[in-house]
């Protein structure tokens, strides 16, 4: 009997191709299996040769030019430069730039001059901290002192704790906050002469001069009370951290006060130990109890605190105060579904309370931010406000009137960059030139003598220095990494402070093409936005699979003319890509920003319908163009874009061949009740908006491979998302793919967890489209 010797083992192993071969008991190997076995064996040596010949000579052709997964996620070496830790003087002629590990040194503006060491940390006295462990710093008011931090170790997404030194510039003494304990959110007052923080959920003002800290509050107490700090949905969802502020004559802190009592817990299992610890910590989700927040001034001299007054609701929110004229302190005051914003004025003495403005929306109001009000020395403010259809600037005066639009047009005010009262001028950001880019403006608080002053085409970041007198603005394009660079008040570049020249040659030399951005018109005649990234040796007479990425989340953006496209790290790895011969595409869809309240609002009440929509218009649109392989569309999204890929693959009747969901939504039920309030109201109110567009009641719809991915610790979009999908999958007895990376958050980092998530990614791409 004969046997085929190739299918006696599977083992290949070319140095020895007769070791591969398996003997059974008793069995003899007949001569001619030997002959033929060793002809095969000198046939695989020749190929091989030739092989590893054809390859060295390509790799050398195209080292040079490629991409490595290493080079975007170890080694970082197409992250931007930025000036470390750069911070205005206050006599607007100077600037400080931290030189890590050794110290902090003052610039001149005039001539860009390093002047001296504001710290030398070789000359103070740090104890057991490392200079090269200092991470950020802070002046006081007369820049006297100086606040460094140290050990910083997050605690949410923007919240931390950090041992604080305060050093005196005078005496090079340097002495430690709290004890050295770990506090929060340090912060000097106006007049430099006291510091306040948090710890363990209560809120202390330390005098600089000496003494015992003041424990201003006394019944914080962890997953209970907070004071002085925000819960987990306020600072995730409002983007508000430090909940106190102090009184600009640093007589008195205004605070938030969090009961947290009635707010369920939700819990997590950090692995490492034998016995798998638990994490819990308050959690609202949709349409359950929120935390009771108030508002409290406390006066030091008097030592006394009064509460303010902001109504008899109590399920409502407070995003922001902000300390205005005379004293007074402004408190702006949400309803619960946040379609509509009151700005109350408080009297620290007694904490009663008149309204100044109030504001509705048939839909839902944008979440308020630091820039979106500001009060003048004489009493009037300025207010952002979408009621003529797209965000603009408003000043009211001190009782509440309103004077005048300051901005208009068919455009968005992004954000307010700067007032300067002296000059009666305001500086902003706006979408004037297009919705894809952001440039710089100054107008006259009379609304006349509006001034352009970004020059180049692209997206401009700035901060102005303290009396408006210098901007540093960082400019980019798709083409162009970021350039910090320092300008005088008409726009002109006076210095530049990172040009990031090195970063632009590495790009130059990759062998990629540029990203270019097009639109195209849907059945429903909407214009969508969009960019691509064809490979660098593109054919047109080709076809090429098409990778489509996704966020499309409300008031969010992905098609900018900016470096990286809202992330560099993202932009390479699609390069990457590209290299490989796939086509990458990004649309953003109704819902997103910058094209004003219509365009955005119109997935209120019934998020995923519309977004999912256009992304279908997009892959058919695609599916259209000569050069798209129309069978190999895949997508992928993270986050909101993970919710919209899981429902692409679900609700999309197979148009994509494969999805990548890395720590996506797939209930709105399971997630907090701001965000998910704010665009969709309560459970309560609108069951349907919840359950129609989440992927799980679509689990049986799906078709395609579809790869889940998602942190077991991510205190965001909890794993329970990917767990109950995994669960409708398996009842519905669809085939996927599963990863889950043990104690990490929503960002999916740490030592090798981004190279090894990319890793895997980038190779399920390749073998499934």
């Amino acid at each position: 009997m004969k046997r085929n010797f190739l299918a006696t083992n599977s083992c290949i192993y070319i140095p020895d191709a007769t070791s591969c071969f398996y003997h059974p008991p008793g069995f003899v190997i007949l001569e001619a299996v030997n002959f033929y076995a060793n002809r095969l064996y000198m046939q695989i040596r020749l190929w091989v040769t030739l092989l590893l010949i054809w390859s060295l000579q390509v790799t050398r052709a195209q080292v040079a030019g490629q991409i490595k997964l290493e080079s975007i996620w170890l080694s970082a070496e197409y992250f931007p430069d930025f000036p470390d830790e750069f911070r205005w003087m206050q006599d607007d002629q100077y600037y400080s730039v931290l030189d890590p590990g050794k110290g902090i040194y003052r610039y001149s503006v005039a001539n860009d001059k390093q002047l001296d060491a504001v710290l030398d940390f070789s000359k103070l006295d740090l104890g057991s901290i490392k200079a090269e462990d200092i991470e950020t710093y802070e002046f006081s008011g007369d820049e006297r002192q100086v606040l460094l931090k140290t050990q910083v170790t997050p605690i949410y997404r923007h919240s931390s704790t950090e041992v604080c030194l305060i050093a005196d510039r005078n005496s090079g003494t340097v002495r430690t906050l709290h004890g050295g304990k770990p506090v929060s959110l340090a912060t000097f007052s106006p007049d430099g002469s006291q510091i306040a923080y948090v710890f363990e959920n209560n809120l202390y003002a330390q005098a600089l001069a000496g003494g015992d800290a003041v424990q201003v509050t006394q019944d914080g107490l962890r997953n209970h009370i907070i004071n002085g700090a925000a819960d987990w949905v306020y600072e995730e969802e409002f983007a508000l951290t430090s909940a106190f502020a102090w009184s600009p004559d640093g007589t008195k802190i205004a605070f938030y006060r969090f009961d947290e009592s009635q707010v369920q817990e939700f819990s997590m299992a950090v692995y490492g130990s034998l016995y798998p610890v638990e994490q819990r910590f308050k959690y609202p989700k949709a349409g359950e109890a929120n935390a009771i927040v108030s508002i409290h001034i406390y006066d030091l001299a008097a030592r006394r605190t009064v509460m303010c007054d902001v109504g008899p609701e109590r399920d409502q929110y407070i995003p922001r105060i902000l300390w205005a004229a005379a004293g007074s302190l402004g408190i702006m005051r949400m309803n619960r579904l946040q379609n509509q914003v009151d700005v109350l004025l408080a009297d620290p003495a007694t904490g009663a309370t008149r309204l100044l403005l109030s504001e509705s929306s048939p839909t839902y109001i944008r979440e308020p931010a630091d820039f979106s009000w500001y009060f003048l020395a004489d009493g009037r403010m300025l207010w952002l406000s979408e009621r003529d259809g797209y965000q603009h600037v408003y000043l009211y005066d001190a009782a509440g009137a309103l004077i005048r639009p300051v901005t208009s047009g068919a455009y968005e005010v992004t954000d307010i960059i700067g007032v300067d009262e002296k000059n009666e001028r305001l500086y902003y950001r706006s979408t004037e030139v297009s919705p894809l880019e952001r440039h710089f403006y100054v107008i006259g608080l009379n609304g006349k003598k509006k001034e352009k002053l970004s020059r180049e085409a692209g997206s401009h970041d700035v901060t102005a220095s303290t009396q408006y007198n210098y901007f540093v603005e960082t400019w980019s394009n798709i083409s162009q990494p970021p350039v910090t660079r320092l300008c005088d008040p008409a726009g002109k570049v006076l210095r530049v402070l990172a040009d990031n020249q090195k970063l632009q040659k590495k790009v130059e030399a990759l062998t990629i093409a540029a990203p270019a951005f097009f639109d195209f018109e849907t059945p429903d005649k909407v214009r969508l936005n969009g960019w691509m990234i064809k490979p660098p040796t593109f054919d047109p007479a080709r076809q090429y699979p098409v990778l489509m990425f996704v966020y499309g989340g409300p008031g969010s953006q992905e098609v900018m003319n900016d470096w990286g496209l809202t992330s560099s790290f993202n932009y390479l790895w699609h390069q990457m890509l590209a290299q490989q011969g796939y086509i990458i595409v990004c649309v953003d869809n109704r819902g997103t920003g910058g094209r004003g309240r219509d365009f955005r609002a119109v997935t209120y009440a019934d998020l995923g319908r519309y977004e999912v929509e256009d992304q279908l218009h997009a892959a058919r649109y695609l599916q259209s163009l000569p050069y798209v392989d129309d069978a190999r569309i895949g997508i992928w999204g993270w986050s909101y874009g993970g919710y919209m890929t899981s429902l692409c693959m679900t609700k999309g009747q197979g148009l994509f061949k494969t999805g990548i969901a890395v720590a996506p939504v797939t209930n709105w039920r399971f997630y907090d009740t701001i965000y998910t309030e704010r665009y969709l109201k309560t459970p309560q109110l609108n069951p349907d908006g919840y359950d129609k567009n989440s992927p799980i009641n679509y689990a049986a719809n799906l078709k395609g491979n579809y790869f889940l991915v998602h942190g077991t610790a991510d205190d965001n979009v909890h794993y329970q998302n990917s767990m109950e999908m995994v669960d409708a999958l398996v009842k519905a007895n669809k085939q996927f793919d599963t990863f889950f990376y043990p104690n990490k958050n929503h960002g999916i980092y740490g030592g090798y967890t981004r190279y090894h998530l990319f890793n895997k990614m980038t190779r399920y791409i390749l073998a499934n489209l």
